[in-house]
């Protein structure tokens, strides 16, 4: 990483990315940019119709926002009805994660959660936003998400998605209002005093806010821009200034990285689409659990399921009684040995698998009771996200032992999903909104997404998802 304290000779960061957004478009978007921002974005809003009926906490939010009221610009997605364009990006934001089952980078963190309810709160306050306009805006908002969480010493102390995606979220705004670079770079300034959240957020348990972090960023993005659209101006550096967000946040960052190939290299190609509703890490325990028993159904002959891990998995492990059998629904989305024993018990893991009644299955805590964790430093989270190891114990006395790669799993780098795999993920999440959704109104809108560039109004797309 490069240590940058004071900037003399260059210009802050604030201003190079409010320069590029400024000028992207949608003809110098790369091919697999493209493909990228359309696969997230049916992605994260079949994510979100499902959060919609299987969040608990999301009634009790559309209601305190509705009762706050206000002018009826942008649509709250599976409830119906619309709200300011703030109100609206804090609910359909807080439902993007809100099953676990978004896109993320390789090397973890989730860039669409933040960024795609935003930009089409915004998209219906403007109004006519075309296709094209809100995929250049999304690419651009994926890009610098990614080059902000790859190239900063990252200590698993701040949340990387709320922090930096407030920042990458309030520039795609920017981008889509059609700000100047400097109003880009204010916007950016603005969004810095809003940032926050840390790792406790997930390692806690409990509560709510893991499932809903990405409403508080996106709402402080649509703000951020709304506000530089009007005028309001950031400091000049705010972003590596001798106490700006760089510094502060993180001590150390990789500037040439961050710029590298800037408006010709889209970062957000790289995004990645789960086939399990569940934290990311857990997929290569999964995975590997499966194969070793050569699919479900066998868990009688399991005496023990030893998971070898480093840091990260640990916190999916331990503690070890509450991870078996997890209180929450966020809490068994967080939870080893409670997804390897749906996995091994189902043979997949389903959005319906987090039912205070599949919580409490006997059948599911008795398998989930035979995980061990083995704690291996080898296995810490670094760069990417972290692999492991599974080692089976049969009752015959035989040992199954495999290595956990996440790169190689499910969804993963070197296993992607194709655009089929996410129709169906999106059906199945659909069918779980918070009001029914016909068979036909589902393929309307993976038509219009199939098609996005060619829409003339997102509006179109907006108002199937009332």
């Amino acid at each position: 990483m490069v240590v940058v304290w004071h900037m003399v000779a260059q210009e802050d960061l604030a201003t190079v990315f409010g320069r590029y957004v400024a000028e992207a478009t949608f003809q110098s978007l790369p091919e697999e940019a493209i493909r990228a921002a359309k696969y997230s974005t049916l992605d994260t809003l079949g994510v979100i119709l499902g959060a919609s009926g299987l969040m608990d906490v999301m009634p009790a939010v559309v209601e305190l926002t509705r009762d706050w009221g206000g002018k009826p610009e942008s649509t709250l997605f599976g409830f119906g009805g619309k709200l300011p364009a703030v109100s609206a990006a804090f609910v359909n934001g807080s439902m993007g994660h809100g099953l676990d089952y978004d896109d993320h980078l390789p090397e973890g963190h989730h860039p669409s959660v933040t960024v795609l309810p935003a930009l089409l709160a915004v998209a219906e306050r403007k109004g006519g936003v075309t296709g094209e306009d809100f995929i250049t805006a999304l690419a651009v908002g994926q890009d610098l998400f990614a080059r902000l969480r790859k190239n900063v010493t990252w200590k698993q102390d701040w949340f990387m998605t709320p922090v930096v995606g407030t920042l990458a979220s309030a520039a795609a705004c920017a981008k889509l209002l059609g700000l100047d670079a400097k109003q880009v770079a204010d916007a950016i300034g603005i969004a810095c005093t809003q940032a926050a959240s840390t790792m406790q957020t997930a390692y806690g348990t409990g509560g709510d806010l893991r499932g809903m972090y990405g409403g508080f960023a996106a709402k402080a993005a649509v703000l951020s821009a709304l506000l530089a659209e009007k005028g309001v101006k950031a400091t000049s550096t705010p972003l590596e200034g001798n106490a700006a967000f760089l510094p502060v946040y993180f001590g150390e960052w990789d500037r040439d990285a961050m710029v590298a190939d800037l408006g010709s290299d889209f970062h957000g190609a790289s995004i990645l689409y789960k086939l399990w509703p569940s934290c990311g890490v857990t997929h290569a325990y999964i995975d590997t659990a499966l194969r070793l028993m050569g699919g479900p159904g066998r868990t009688d002959e399991i005496e023990t399921i030893e998971v070898f891990g480093g840091d990260f998995a640990k916190q999916l492990s331990e503690p070890t009684e509450f991870r078996r059998r997890p209180p929450t629904s966020n809490d068994a989305k967080f939870s080893i040995p409670f997804t390897v024993s749906l996995a091994l018990l189902n043979g997949t893991v389903r959005v319906g698998d987090f039912s205070p009644e599949r919580r409490a299955d006997p059948l599911v805590y008795e398998v989930a009771s035979k995980v061990v964790f083995v704690d291996d430093p080898k296995y810490n989270w670094g760069k990417e996200l972290p692999a492991g190891a599974v080692r089976l114990v049969l009752a015959d006395g035989r040992e199954l032992y495999g290595e956990a790669k996440h790169d190689e799993t499910p969804g993963a780098a070197h296993n992607p999903l194709n655009w089929s795999q996410l129709v169906t993920k999106f059906e199945d999440c659909a069918g779980h909104a918070a009001r029914p959704f016909e068979d036909t109104e589902i393929k309307q809108l993976v038509t219009t997404i199939d098609q996005l560039e060619s829409v003339a109004d997102i509006a179109a797309l907006t108002r199937q998802l009332g």
